[in-house]
């Protein structure tokens, strides 16, 4: 046989999407630790979708492309009256939960939000629990969605543990994009060969590349960058389902596959099989907006408040021992030019922290930032790495996010170092968080909704019987505008 030519034999599929395809459609989830964790994620991630609705910027990017377009029975958008095509209202949803940096977080080699797929499981449920009704069939039930909800974060969590994509450049959104893929494929009743068909798809994508996070070209593509990742991932299906073909060796062909092509000739790691651990060490946003890495930050930088306040200008060095992947994401010196791009600087949240003895997501406007004290704050601060909170952070028993603060003053005196290693959001601080988290949301759906109507939706939500139980219209119907 000549070597000029390529074998045509379409091989079996890449083991990774067979292993993502036989867990999305056959497992069966059985942790009630992971279903009632799932039922505070839901809370709190729709909630951060309120929350941004006060926000012109990301409001002004909701609704349909072209004005005026009328879909019949679809996709409603949380807080809003949008009633849009399943893709769109994917998008959108997605992007009011990812606006603010208030969702939930996932720290492994690769970092992300796996609650971001909410965006593509609510739309799917939404329209496939209208279109069943008009077929004569039952509608999904919350209990699908958190089902969903846990196998979505399982798949984006568990490929992020040992894989990094943002060390090639590429952003983490396309774990959101397969993780959507995967559960929205399920949902559609698709079989195992079209589930793999739709996850091969999502992988061939070009993927997003990280330019839009960093110095100097943050900016807020990175607020709606995961609704555009779990929108796509609902036009796959629906394209696969339509009869498109797959690519089964998407990740492994020489060459034009993914590794070759964009992971450096490297091979996907899964060093645990898939099943509920992701959702049950999920880290909660409860206390601050704030870019994951720079949580216990903020924390020990608002503890030292009372010290500092009436001191700002005897601050001689603000010293910040933190871990690597923080040092690599979020440190930043220099002109900030927007709100994406101040939530995203250790040195700016600190300094926030340090000014007021809190941090709210209106801190990143540019009143705010405007005030010269946040720079000369920033001026003096020192980063250093801490080498055993880089290596607990990536430890599976501890998986700590550890930041410490002292501030020495001009006349040689300095505060205690104060250090916090986990955040309240942490699995280790659950008993002392969930309060905390709930009472968020309960702010969070009085910026949208009637005293009545918010009484009522938190009532359901506290309540996992009766919300895995409620029909996902009847939910959705909660939380359309007044």
């Amino acid at each position: 046989m000549s070597g000029n030519v390529e074998t045509n034999v379409r091989p079996n599929p890449d083991d990774v999407l067979v292993k993502i395809a036989d867990y999305v459609l056959d497992k069966n989830i059985d942790s009630a630790e992971a279903y009632d964790t799932a039922r505070n994620c839901l809370m709190d991630t729709l909630g951060c979708g309120l929350l941004a609705l006060t926000f012109p910027d990301c409001k002004n990017l909701l609704g349909p492309y072209v004005e005026g377009t009328e879909v019949p029975g679809g996709v409603r958008v949380p807080g809003t009256n949008h009633v849009l095509d399943p893709v769109k209202g994917a998008w959108d949803i997605g992007a009011i939960i990812r606006w603010l940096d208030f969702n939930d977080t996932w720290l492994a080699a690769e970092w992300g939000h796996p609650s971001d797929n909410l965006g593509g499981i609510l739309a799917a449920a939404d329209y496939l629990s209208q279109k069943n009704i008009s077929e004569g069939k039952d509608p999904l039930t919350m209990k699908d969605v958190l089902t969903n909800m846990i196998k979505a974060h399982e798949i984006q969590g568990v490929l992020a543990l040992e894989n990094s994509f943002n060390r090639v450049g590429l952003d983490h959104v396309v774990l959101v994009k397969v993780a959507s893929t995967a559960v929205i494929s399920s949902m559609f009743g698709l079989s195992k060969d079209q589930t793999i068909d739709a996850l091969s798809q999502a992988w061939v994508d070009g993927q997003s590349l990280r330019t839009y996070r960093h110095a100097p070209n943050a900016g807020p593509r990175k607020s709606w960058a995961a609704g555009d990742a779990t929108s796509r991932a609902l036009q796959l299906v629906l394209l696969t389902q339509k009869g498109q073909i797959g690519y089964p060796s998407v990740l492994t062909a020489p060459t034009w596959g993914f590794y070759d092509v964009q992971f450096k000739g490297n091979s996907f790691s899964l060093p645990r099989d898939f099943d509920s651990y992701v959702m049950e060490n999920i880290l909660f946003k409860i206390s601050f907006p704030a870019e994951f890495h720079a949580q216990t930050a903020v924390e020990a930088a608002v503890t030292l408040h009372p010290q500092v306040k009436d001191r700002l200008d005897d601050i001689d060095k603000i010293l910040i021992s933190t871990h690597e992947s923080a040092i690599r994401i979020i440190s930043k010196e220099g002109v900030l030019n927007n709100p994406a791009d101040r939530d995203h600087c250790l040195q700016y949240m600190t300094a926030i922290g340090l000014l007021k003895g809190d941090l709210v997501a209106e801190d990143y406007e540019d009143d705010v930032a405007s005030d010269p004290l946040v720079d000369q704050l920033r001026e003096k601060m020192v980063i250093e790495e801490d080498a055993r909170y880089t290596k607990e952070y990536l430890e599976s028993d501890k998986r700590s996010i550890a930041n410490a603060i002292q501030i020495t003053f001009k006349d040689g005196s300095s505060t205690d170092k104060i250090e916090v290693e986990y955040p309240i959001g942490h699995r280790r601080r659950r008993e002392q968080g969930i309060p905390l988290l709930v009472e968020k949301f309960e702010r969070n759906l009085a910026t949208q909704f009637s005293k009545d109507r918010c009484t009522n939706i938190l009532n359901l939500c506290l309540d996992q019987d009766s919300l895995e139980s409620t029909s996902v219209l009847d939910f959705m119907d909660l939380f359309v505008a007044e």
